[in-house]
Formats: C-alpha cells, structure tokens, sequence
C-alpha cells in the first residue's frame, strides 16, 4: 500500500469519456475529460450510438494521459473505480469494461460508484462534509433533493416526476435556437432580460418535495409557437429569463423546505445545473437570510459536469466501507437511490 491511497476513476455515463487519478478522496492528481459535445450539437442532444462509439475511441488514450499526467504508473495504485449506473447503457459498458480489465490485469481492488453519488461527493474538493447534509441534485438527467445521513448513505425525499431540470432547458434552448446543450447560453441570455410571462410554477404549493417541468416546457413551447403562428415577434432574453425564473423558483422553494424539515450544516448544490449562476445566485441569497448557519457548497466550475474525479471521491468513501465489485459488476442504467418519504 502506498503511502495516499491512489484512484484510477472511471466516468463515461453519458458523453463525457473520463479517467482520473485521485489521491485520499479529495485531491486530483490528474481528471483528463474528451467531451463530445461538437458531436452531439448536430442531433440536438445525445445519440447513445454516437455516444457509445466515442467513448470506445478515446477510452485508452484517456487512461494513459491520466497516468501520465498525476506521474503515476499502474503500481502506484490502490484501486479502480467506475461509474456502473445511472446513465446509457452502451456508454457505461465501456468504462465499466475497461475498468475491470484493468483491475483484473494488476490485481486491484475494483469499486462501484454511483454516478450520482459522483456528482454529490464532488463536494469534498471543496471541503470537509459534515453529516447529515443535503444535496440538491440538478443535471440533465436528475432533478432529486438528497438526503445523506452517513458516508454512502443517500435517500431521495424528492424528485422530478417528468423532465429533469437540465433536459428541460435543452428542449426549450432548441426552441430558441440554441445549440446542444442549452444551458450555459440559455443562463446567459435569461440574465439579459425580465421575467415577463409568469410561466407556471408546477408542484410549488403542493405538499411534497418533488418537481414537474414538463408543464413549463410546454407552455414555454406553446407560448412560442402561438406568437409564430401570428406572425409576432417575442423577445428572446425575457423568454429566457422566464422560464429560468420558473425554474429555480421551485428548484429554491423546495430546497428550503427541505432544509426546514430536515435540519442539516451543509447543503450541497450538484450536477451539471449547478453551474447555473441564476440558480447560484438565488440560492446565496435567501440562503443567507433563511438559514444562515447552513454552509452551502458549490463544486468547483469544472467538477459540475461529468467527470472522473467526482467517481474517484465517491469510491474513497465506498472503499472506507468495504464496498468492492467482482469480475462480473455490469452496467445498471436505471440505477438510483433508495427513495423515502419526506419527514415534517
């Protein structure tokens, strides 16, 4: 055993293709990432044949930059980890293949991780976690409020029942002319303009912790179209700052009564939407009014995406506890956390 304990992690749920080497859980030695993006802008959103085919193209090289870059060969290791789910079937299949052959070619450890987990213990780049803590869980694929009581132990006390968040502001992006995927540009724009049109805000008032977008895109989509129909004109920026408006207004609201019925110290914002500065900006500050003795923690820019460094923070937790795979761990892509009902 060396003296850190050294990750090789593996990321390809979707259509970033990543290998990271972390050292002790929270510091990365190297988190090499081939996006295909430029690949993708054409079909207006991920082509899982397309996807999968990349990550089989890039996979070998994108281990040997790892390694090469955090100067550190395959001795140096103390285990391998991969996400195995959620997430493309064909995608995962590659990375989980090519961690295991690695694993079983120099006789590691292999560990597990839950891509979602990933997302949530990117955190721990940032500082130390204190449980219990929540997660807000907003990415293209996922719209959850996490619940984690202990090291590994998450349970959803809400979650999007249609569209998630970041798949929403793709649909509407490309009513809008925007490129695959939206979001950035679409966080942009909405900061150009006003909330005009009071989009509906669905599930806000009801007595739960769970999202509905598919309503908003809708009438975002139908708002659009009837003034097309018409032969109007709408302004771009006010559409946009409207539905983002809808958006984070029911992403806040019940994040706060999350945290109202859920006391915590920390609560972490995840995923690819936790980029959004909108989202940043409305939760800094009723946070620091409504709970100010809560910290509230943002992964770095660069770690909200898909990424192996986040899979290598996850599996020094899974590690700690013991939880390896055998020759025979297969990808599971409707994986997902135990869901429990909201308490309050």
């Amino acid at each position: 055993m060396s003296k850190h304990e050294l990750i090789l992690s593996f990321e390809s749920s979707c259509d970033e293709t990543s290998v990271a080497v972390i050292q002790d859980g929270n510091k990365i030695l190297s988190n090499i990432i081939a996006t295909q993006i430029n690949s993708h802008k054409r079909f207006g959103g991920v082509v899982p044949e397309v996807a999968s085919r990349h990550h089989v193209e890039q996979i070998t090289m994108i281990i040997d930059d790892a390694l090469r870059t955090a100067r550190v060969g395959y001795d140096d290791l103390d285990a391998v980890a991969v996400t195995y789910g959620p997430g493309l079937v064909g995608s995962l299949l590659v990375g989980v293949t090519a961690a295991k052959t690695i694993a079983y070619a120099h006789h590691l450890p292999l560990i597990p991780v839950n891509h979602m987990a990933g997302h949530i213990y990117a955190a721990a780049f940032v500082t130390t976690l204190q449980y219990p803590f929540l997660a807000l869980m907003v990415s293209g694929g996922h719209t959850e409020i996490v619940y984690v009581d202990a090291p590994g132990s998450f349970h959803v006390i809400g979650e999007t029942r249609d569209d998630a968040a970041g798949e929403a502001y793709d649909k509407v992006g490309r009513i809008l002319g925007i490129n695959y995927p939206a979001g950035k540009e679409m966080d942009a724009l909405a900061h150009k303009g006003h909330d005009t049109f009071n989009f509906p805000r669905a599930m806000m008032h009801e007595d739960n912790l769970d999202f509905s977008f598919s309503g908003l895109k809708s009438a975002f989509i139908n708002t659009v179209h009837h003034v097309d129909q018409v032969g109007d004109q709408l302004d771009r920026a006010d559409l946009a700052a409207s539905f983002q408006a809808a958006v984070v207004d029911v992403l806040v609201d019940k994040t706060l009564r999350a945290l109202t019925t859920h006391p915590v110290k920390q609560l972490i914002v995840a995923g690819g939407v936790a980029a959004n500065q909108g989202l940043r900006e409305a939760l800094n500050s009723v946070m620091a009014v409504r709970f100010p003795d809560t910290e509230m923690v943002f992964p770095p820019l660069r770690l909200c995406g898909d990424n192996g460094a986040m899979v290598g923070a996850a599996a020094h937790i899974e590690w700690a506890k013991g939880v390896t795979a055998g020759p025979d761990l297969n990808a599971v892509p409707n994986l997902d956390f135990e869901r429990v009902a909201p308490r309050g």
